[in-house]
């Protein structure tokens, strides 16, 4: 048995998937990224920063103004979060 026979392999589509519906990160974040992120944002006084919470694929799921009301919005949603900074 070599190394090679014990390997996994994961699709992106696969790894896309991974954490699906059950795991979500929050960021915090200022104007300029926000806008990239959340296409359709409305304008934003420059160096306002938000908390987003994001699904595990990165999809943008909502945005707060303090890291507890995005970390209540995960709950709500029953997903586990992680921070990323």
């Amino acid at each position: 048995m070599t190394a090679n026979d014990n390997k996994i392999t994961i699709t992106p589509q696969q790894l896309a998937h991974i954490g699906q519906g059950a795991v979500a990160y929050m960021r915090e974040m200022d104007a300029a990224e926000l806008k990239a992120k959340f296409p359709g944002v409305p304008e934003m006084a420059p160096g306002l920063r938000l908390w987003a919470l994001f699904a595990a694929n990165g999809q943008p799921i909502l945005l707060a103004e303090g890291r507890d009301a995005a970390l209540a919005g995960a709950f709500q949603n029953d997903l586990q979060t992680v921070s990323l900074h």
